[in-house]
């Protein structure tokens, strides 16, 4: 098995948390998203919640407020009081769709806004990418790539695992 930077094996019986990929990795994402949330916050008055939701309005990948929780990677009810808040602040329209749906749009203002945070993303991500060769830029696509692939096999196999959950009912007295 390939040794870890620190010279120890994946297997080792002292490994600590610090060590594991899945910490490594959350450590390296929230960073990212702390600089973004403080600079988005800073420059464009946008908390993370309401960029993602901008930028996959914005971008074209979804327009409804469920697909955009599912793609944001947040909870629905969460993401309901983020788009409100950007339609109280005059960044996006809601309007009924098919079913319960409401489908979401960007507005002058609201499109204006995700011009600038793309722009200021798009920085970011160069600048991130400036630290790396385009051969390590590459190695680092195709290790994320395969991670992902082994993450949602996980994730699915342990949901299909998962006991059901069961009603306790208190004793009749």
């Amino acid at each position: 098995m390939a040794e870890q930077a620190n010279g120890r094996g994946a297997d080792s019986e002292d490994l600590v948390i610090t060590e594991l990929l899945s910490y490594r990795l959350h450590r390296v994402a929230s960073a990212f998203a702390r600089g973004a949330a403080l600079a988005f916050r800073r420059e464009f008055d946008v908390s993370i919640g309401e960029w993602r939701a901008l930028a996959l309005v914005g971008g074209g990948r979804a327009n409804t407020l469920n697909r955009i929780a599912k793609l944001a990677g947040i909870d629905p009810a969460q993401m309901s009081r983020v788009v409100a808040k950007l339609a109280e602040r005059g960044l996006v329209t809601r309007s009924s769709g098919p079913g319960n749906s409401s489908v979401i749009a960007l507005t002058e203002e609201g499109q204006a806004t995700y011009d600038g945070l793309i722009a200021a993303a798009r920085a970011r991500n160069a600048a991130f990418l400036s630290a790396l060769s385009r051969k390590q830029v590459r190695y680092v696509d195709d290790a994320l790539e395969k991670l992902a692939t082994v993450a949602i096999a996980m994730e699915r196999a342990e949901r299909s695992r998962a006991a059901p959950r069961t009603v306790l009912t208190p004793p009749e007295s």
